[in-house]
């Protein structure tokens, strides 16, 4: 549980996922936090298989670890992100927070070129617009056998955004 916010062990996609990890998104403003989202990470069992290098490491030392964090996007299993809206937000709040931190990570392992771009020009344009209520969920689901991510999950809308090297 996140903030009050339940998530659960396991979901179903294509096939069954397990919760990897659970957080919050927030800002702090003159010594008061500000939770805006809360994120479960589910993954296929088998990541684990990909991740024996870490095994035993505890939880706050992988958290820190890009290596790792690498090893877990890279690995060729479906993974799927659930979050939950803690504090509402306009579309155009949480794209600019979203936009900003895909880009500064890509341009830092020199990745934002002008694909990883259109890329994110087609997600901030179609956040650009919604509003979200507290406990609104967006999923995004990546699956393994393919190279886009997919929003299943929010408004009944449903989009496809080319990440082959996101």
């Amino acid at each position: 549980m996140v903030d009050e916010i339940p998530f659960p062990p396991q979901i179903t996609t294509t096939k069954p996922l397990s919760l990897l990890g659970h957080g919050i998104t927030d800002i702090e403003i003159h010594f008061l936090q500000i939770k805006f989202t809360a994120i479960g990470v589910y993954l296929e069992p088998e990541i684990v298989g990909h991740l024996q290098k870490w095994k035993g490491k505890p939880g706050n030392e992988l958290a820190e670890n890009d290596e790792f964090f690498e090893a877990v996007i890279s690995a060729p299993v479906d993974k799927f992100l659930r979050v939950v809206i803690i504090k509402e937000i306009k579309g155009s709040q949480y794209v600019v927070q979203l936009e900003s931190e895909v880009r500064d990570r890509l341009a830092e392992i020199d990745k934002y070129e002008e694909e990883e771009e259109e890329a994110l020009e087609k997600i901030v344009e179609f956040f650009q617009s919604k509003y979200f209520k507290k406990n609104s969920v967006i999923t995004f689901y990546f699956p393994a056998t393919s190279g886009t991510a997919e929003v299943p999950q929010m408004l009944g809308v449903r989009v496809e955004l080319a990440t082959s090297r996101i």
